[in-house]
């Protein structure tokens, strides 16, 4: 094993592609709300969606077998947590408040950042923790602080938070499996949502009712354009940069989502929610700005030697 440096200029790609899927996922709530409005529940929805991607895309599984055969156990912990994370994210998004459902969500880049701690062994330097710490007061003012306490969580707030949980495990478990090829990793995803997912349609007894031409397709654009897209820039992003670091880089979906959620639908924030989310914004920026401590603590990487 040889252990090579990653220049600190690299982290800028991966940096670039994670802003993307997640500004992706923080617009997904708008199709959700649509199919929602077609008829469809969350289970039926992520079974067709993730279904028919994952069995489209199984093949590429198969032919990376030989790469991903020593991390076979990482690759099926990544399919049952990012399927539950995706699954459980979708879900809260069809049956909640978008912007309540993401702000639970968003206790992830804490996970991220106490796991990559805890299992990988990566630094929490003092401007991640401050950024950690920002997020979290933020967070607490979103959901309305002391008074958040008096109202039971709903199956969306539940949803939410094991969405966060399972996001930021998937995210250390991607950088664990370093030997497992981006494709794998995104077709894995997608097959442990559609199995999830058929697992819990059987269970509800939901129905899976008859679609119309057009709402097959919108289900088919829906999973092979924005899912696919989605799922795969970020699996390269959280393989290419710390766990805690991606985690709290992601906040950006966060803001992409409330923004969003706000001009075009039906949702307000108050003064405090307002400056509850202005803490989170400012707890991205410290994050994403931290190259001069990064460039003091450069990461390195194993590759199989020649």
């Amino acid at each position: 094993m040889q252990a090579l440096p990653i220049p600190v200029r690299s982290s800028a790609l991966p940096v670039a592609v994670l802003l993307f899927s997640s500004s992706l996922w923080g617009l997904s709530w708008w199709p959700l709300k649509q199919f929602v409005a077609m008829g469809l529940s969350g289970p039926v929805l992520s079974l067709l969606a993730y279904g028919l991607v994952g069995l489209g895309t199984f093949v590429l599984l198969l032919r990376e077998r030989t790469a991903w055969r020593s991390q076979r156990g990482l690759l099926l912990a990544l399919a049952l947590v990012g399927g539950w994370a995706n699954t459980s994210f979708v879900n809260a998004l069809m049956l909640g408040d978008v912007v309540r459902v993401m702000f639970l969500f968003y206790l992830s880049p804490v996970w991220s950042v106490l796991g990559g701690w805890l299992f990988l062994g990566e630094q929490v330097r003092a401007r991640r923790a401050m950024a950690v710490v920002l997020a979290v007061f933020g967070l607490w003012l979103v959901i309305g602080g002391t008074s958040a306490l008096e109202s039971p969580l709903s199956a969306a707030d539940l949803l939410a938070l094991s969405a966060g949980l399972a996001f930021a495990g998937n995210n250390i478990i991607a950088r664990a499996g370093q030997a497992i090829p981006i494709r794998s990793k995104t077709v894995a995803v997608f097959l442990g949502c559609s199995v999830l997912s058929c697992v819990t349609v059987v269970w509800q007894g939901v129905a899976v009712p008859t679609l119309s031409a057009p709402v097959f397709l919108a289900v088919l654009a829906y999973g092979f354009v924005w899912l696919l897209l989605a799922t795969a820039t970020w699996q390269y992003g959280v393989t290419h940069m710390e766990s805690g670091r991606a985690g709290v880089v992601m906040v950006a979906e966060l803001l992409v989502a409330v923004l969003s959620a706000t001009w075009l639908g039906d949702e307000h924030l108050s003064p405090v929610e307002w400056m509850g989310g202005a803490l989170i914004a400012l707890a991205a920026l410290i994050e994403a700005t931290d190259a001069g401590e990064s460039a003091l603590h450069q990461t390195t990487v194993s590759k199989e030697s020649a």
